[in-house]
């Protein structure tokens, strides 16, 4: 995967997650780093059970199902849910 698709990805899952973890737009910027964290978290644990992404919808899934665990261990540790952009 180049670059700029690993970035869209990120994105997108960064975006999906907020919304999962009713964290809101947390703005592109984190959006991005928080689905690219997604995406190695997504990978690693997918790939213990065999599963390899091979589409981008599949990237997608992969980083967003990372990026949601994520945000939610972020919630545990904190004790209270992301902030919201306001």
């Amino acid at each position: 995967m180049n670059w700029l698709a690993f970035i869209i990805v990120g994105l997108v899952a960064g975006w999906l997650a907020g919304v999962v973890t009713r964290a809101g737009g947390l703005g592109c910027l984190m959006d991005i780093i928080i689905g690219i964290i997604g995406a190695v978290l997504g990978s690693y644990l997918l790939s213990l059970i065999g599963y390899k992404p091979g589409s981008f919808l599949g990237w997608v899934g992969t980083a967003t199902v990372g990026a949601v665990l994520f945000l939610l261990v972020l919630n545990a540790i904190s004790g209270r849910p992301v902030n919201k952009r306001h």
